[in-house]
């Protein structure tokens, strides 16, 4: 009889390369957990179906760093916020701008779309935040009471209030109806990142850079409990989608929480480091995180996943309505939030031919429209997504096939063994984390034996310009100087150069020499910052051997008295002290941080 295969329980799905410069914000679509837009330092939007290595659609118009995004439920519209202060939306289905919003001063550093009505919350850099109606393309209402940066706002569930959460340490609930503030959650001891809705209940919970995660009863306005002990700041918390817990994305882990009473039911290991946004979709919980500019993906399946102290949720109920499921069994009675009813749950697009809301031709939306496009990148799954061949059936689907999940067994450490590595694996074996490595079989639309001549190629490709730098360097040190052959790795620009070059540097402490130190330090910040592990381990191999022959020459001609007379060598040796120190310092900095 066969053993039936184990499979993990958590993964990590794919990682893209998302912009040309730096990723500054990213959101899945909360919906179908198979949406992913980003945007970048390079004033970009663009949009991911997860998953799929390719880009399906980017979206161009600000001129100024993206700094947030966010969907609208059915995931047709995008709102995206610049570093300027301006907030573009985009019709994906028409694939074209639809609204352009001035009025922020500063940064827009959250944003949200109303579940219901066509409004849009955006909150900034200089305190205020904004309700607008993307109908008429104005600000509603501006809501003033928070004296640091807005960094999360979020609606309720009934579409009634706003939450609020700010730098100033403080949770604020404002009513929409009524323009007001309801109320203030002080108790944050830093600053508070990110507040989420209890899906059903009158509930609200903050996640704080003081490591903790509070609960609010929203008719009460008092704390219910408090999550103390987190790993570090909390940026991204999901309510199970049935409200039984609480899921918190920390550095290295997923945790699960009860709040009555403050309680952890389980702790998963993802290695996902600073994850940013979280959804859920057939029992798996997706979770993307950004370094640089490379996305990344991970996969946790919640059927393995402790979700409350008693027996798990019949699947019968899961499928009822929100409204309508009975609360869970060690939960207090909470009031219901009442929805408006089906007619009104999606809202009513924009018909811009219209007589009541026909935009009046202006210089500024004819610069909108010339300045603002949705460049389609690929049409295969553009017209998939957006433009699907019946209203009924739309993908990504709502009931989406769950990820495939890899088999938790020996051979992954044997794939990890077979790779091949730099010297300095050896010396650093790499810890057997078994969440890291992704499903051994990739999803894609294109057939096996033209996909793996495509990577050949590219891989060939790769591996010959690194051959051609490899013999430039060789060159440089047949002829007995180092430090030529280390200044031409350098002038290549590809690290993977420098790491080899290093690798062999590192074996032998005697060649290392104060002037060699001047050039590598700068390396070695970016080897450091790098998302390979191999290039971390050779640039923390590299600095050890410079503190251990340098650092007290350095410190020691730092704090010597300036010579009398004039002594050329000795003023040379200064210099380049006072280089790798300004370079050490710098290198301390980004540790720190």
């Amino acid at each position: 009889m066969a053993t039936p295969v184990v499979t993990k329980t958590a993964w990590k799905l794919q990682e893209i390369v998302a912009h040309a410069s730096n990723v500054s914000s990213l959101v899945l679509g909360k919906a179908s957990g198979r949406l992913l837009a980003t945007g970048g330092d390079d004033c970009r939007v663009n949009l991911w179906s997860v998953n799929k290595p390719n880009c399906i659609m980017s979206l161009t118009g600000h001129t100024s760093p993206v700094e947030s995004v966010r969907l609208n439920t059915p995931e047709e519209l995008i709102v995206a916020g610049s570093q300027s202060g301006s907030i573009r939306v985009w019709d994906l289905e028409a694939a074209k701008i639809l609204r352009t919003l001035m009025g922020h001063k500063a940064n827009i550093c959250s944003l949200d779309f109303h579940p219901y009505g066509e409004f849009v919350a955006s909150g900034s850099q200089d305190t205020n935040i904004k309700l607008w109606d993307i109908r008429r393309k104005g600000c509603v209402f501006r809501y003033r009471g928070h004296s640091q940066a807005v960094r999360c706002l979020r609606f309720s569930p009934d579409g009634k209030w706003l939450a609020s959460a700010a730098d100033d340490h403080t949770v604020k609930l404002w009513d929409l109806t009524a323009g007001k503030m309801m109320s203030e959650f002080p108790g944050h001891t830093g600053p508070v990142n990110v507040v989420e809705f209890h899906p059903n209940e009158y509930l609200l919970a903050s996640g704080s850079s003081d490591r903790t995660i509070r609960f609010w009863d929203l008719e009460k306005f008092q704390v219910v409990s408090c999550i103390e002990g987190e790993p570090g700041p909390v940026r991204s918390v999901l309510f199970n989608p049935d409200g039984c817990c609480l899921y918190s994305g920390c550095q290295d882990s997923l945790r699960v929480y009860g709040w009555e009473p403050e309680r952890c039911f389980d702790v998963v290991l993802v290695n996902w480091g600073k994850v940013a946004d979280l959804a859920i979709c057939n029992d798996q919980l997706i979770g993307v995180a950004f370094s640089q500019s490379n996305v990344s993906s991970y996969v946790v399946d919640l059927t393995r996943v402790t979700r409350t102290g008693t027996v798990a949720q019949d699947p019968v109920q899961d499928s009822r309505p929100l409204a309508q499921q009975p609360p869970h069994p060690s939960a207090p009675l909470r009031r219901i939030y009442e929805r408006p009813s089906t007619a009104c749950s999606k809202p009513q697009r924009v018909k811009q031919n219209s007589e009541s809301e026909r935009r009046s031709p202006s210089s500024e939306d004819d610069r909108d429209e010339r300045e603002s496009r949705a460049e389609i990148q690929n049409t295969e799954d553009y017209n998939e997504i957006f433009q699907p061949k019946n209203s009924i059936s739309r993908t990504p689907p709502r009931r989406s096939e769950p990820f495939p999940a890899p088999p938790e067994d020996d051979m992954a450490t044997a794939k990890e063994a077979a790779k091949p590595s730099p010297a300095t694996d050896v010396q650093f074996p790499v810890p057997n984390l078994e969440v890291l490595p992704g499903p051994p079989t990739v999803v894609t639309s294109t057939p096996a034996p033209k996909a793996e001549r495509k990577g050949h190629d590219t891989m060939c490709v790769v591996l010959t310009s690194r051959h051609k730098n490899l013999d430039t360097v060789w060159a440089a040190w047949t002829t007995g100087d180092i430090k030529t052959s280390v200044d031409s790795a350098v002038a290549i620009n590809d690290l993977s150069v420098v790491v080899d070059l290093l690798n062999i540097v590192n074996q032998k402490a005697s060649l290392w020499k104060l002037d060699l130190c001047t050039t590598i330090l700068p390396q070695i910040e970016k080897l450091l910052k790098s998302k390979y592990e191999s290039y971390v381990q050779t640039g923390c191999t590299s600095l050890k051997l410079i503190l251990k022959r340098f650092l007290p020459l350095i410190t020691d001609m730092l704090a010597a008295p300036p010579s009398v007379g004039v002594d050329i060598s000795r003023e040379e040796r200064l210099h380049k002290c006072r280089l790798c120190y300004k370079q050490l310092k710098s290198i301390s900095g980004f540790v720190k941080t």
